[in-house]
Order: structure tokens, then C-alpha cells, then sequence
């Protein structure tokens, strides 16, 4: 059975975020993981999942001081990004949190090889710091319609960064929300890079809703042969 968790940076969101853990746990979910938690401190958050008697997995670097969607991929930044990224690994650890979602953040279509190349030197950079309080990197592929320009927006670029990077703890984050857009083909993509894949999220396209309707068919797409074994996360 595919292991299920509640992203509470969308589901209960008509709620205070220390709210939304009981109603996580209400609904039957006994996992969650959230986005920017950053405006309350990290003990409050774990109170309310151990409370709760939650875990919980991902969190996101924080965005950049301009609202910027990260700096993790942005050339002359990576200082900036250092300091983004001692504050995730320090409320990741407050938490209880296994894995950091690292945004790679925007960058012109001219400055892409660039950008990649920051991208891995951060990143294998973050996955050292991380590895040593046993903490996964994430890297997602973003759509650029959502976010334009955004650095990592295909699950190959993902895989042969995360190749690169050659870093046991660093993993693609398979949003099928994001790659439908991004040139769909869901199976096939996700089967080819299932290997580095370390968690998936579902939502559905294109409204970015409950995965019951739109036009990605989730209960057949869930027959498929090994599709239940990976961790599927709303």
C-alpha cells in the first residue's frame, strides 16, 4: 500500500498552521510535512506533531529575503543561500524532519548552465551538512508555466544533477502535478528515474486540487505494476 502523508502547506489551510496537525491526525493521516513553517519556532511545531503523534518528513529551504521561490541554482548568491540553508538544517533537526526540499530558484534562460553549476556546487555543499545529522536532500522540478524561468523544471535535469552532485542522500522529489505540465508522460518518466526518486507528491492538473479530477487519471496510474511501493504524499 503506498504510504500517504498530508502536505499542510495546502490541505487544512483554513486553519492556523499548529492547527492543522490535529485535523491531519483527525482525517487518519499519521504523517505530514510542510513548506515554510519558518513564522513559528520549531518547538511549538514539534509539540503539535508529537501531541498529534505525527511524523513528519520534508520542509522547505525558506525563500529568498526578495520572495524569491530559493536561491539554491542562482549564480552570485551562494552565500545567501548558505545562510537560507543553516536555517532549514536547524529547524529541520527542531522538528524532527528527515528530508530538506531544496528550491533551486529562478534564473534566465541565458544563465541556465550557470545556474547548474551553482545548483550542484550548493547542493552537494547542503547534502554534506545534512548527511551528518541524517537529513536527505531534496531537489524538485517546478513547471515554468507555475514559476517561470525556474532553474529545475524537468525530472532528466533533476537526475543528471543528482548524478553529478554523487551525494547517497540527495534525491528527486516527483511532483506528478509538475511533470504533467512539464511534458507529461507520467509512467514512463516516473519508472526511468525511480532509483533516485525519495518521495512524490500528487495533486490535480491543472487545478492543483484534490488528485479526484482533472486530467491525470491517479486511480489507474496507481495500478500500474510498482507504482505502491513508493511513498505517495499529498
Amino acid at each position: 500500500m503506498p504510504r500517504f502523508a498530508a502536505n499542510l502547506g495546502y490541505l487544512f489551510a483554513d486553519r492556523p498552521l499548529l492547527e492543522r496537525f490535529g485535523a491531519a491526525a483527525a482525517a487518519g493521516f499519521s504523517v505530514v510535512e510542510l513548506q515554510f513553517p519558518y513564522e513559528q519556532p520549531a518547538s511549538a511545531v514539534r509539540r503539535a506533531i508529537e501531541r498529534h503523534r505525527l511524523a513528519i518528513l520534508a520542509i522547505n529551504t525558506p525563500l529568498g529575503p526578495g520572495a524569491e521561490p530559493g536561491l539554491a541554482g542562482v549564480p552570485e548568491r551562494e552565500r545567501e543561500f548558505g545562510a537560507l540553508f543553516r536555517q532549514a538544517l536547524d529547524y529541520a533537526v527542531g522538528v524532527g524532519a528527515t528530508a530538506i526540499h531544496c528550491l533551486s530558484g529562478q534564473v534566465p534562460p541565458e544563465r541556465q548552465a550557470d545556474g547548474e553549476k551553482v545548483f550542484v556546487a550548493n547542493i552537494a555543499r547542503a547534502a554534506d551538512l545534512a548527511g551528518e545529522k541524517g537529513i536527505a536532500i531534496l531537489i524538485e522540478p517546478i513547471n515554468r508555466r507555475d514559476r517561470p524561468n525556474y532553474l529545475l523544471h524537468r525530472p532528466e535535469q533533476a537526475a543528471a544533477i543528482i548524478a553529478q552532485v554523487g551525494r547517497p542522500n540527495v534525491r528527486m522529489q516527483f511532483d506528478f502535478y509538475h511533470v504533467q505540465i512539464e511534458g507529461g508522460d507520467l509512467m514512463t518518466r516516473f519508472a526511468r528515474h525511480r532509483a533516485i526518486i525519495g518521495h512524490v507528491q500528487i495533486a490535480a492538473v491543472p487545478s492543483r486540487a484534490e488528485p479526484d479530477e482533472g486530467e491525470v487519471n491517479y486511480t489507474r496510474t496507481g495500478k500500474r505494476p510498482g507504482f505502491g511501493h513508493s511513498r505517495i504524499l499529498t
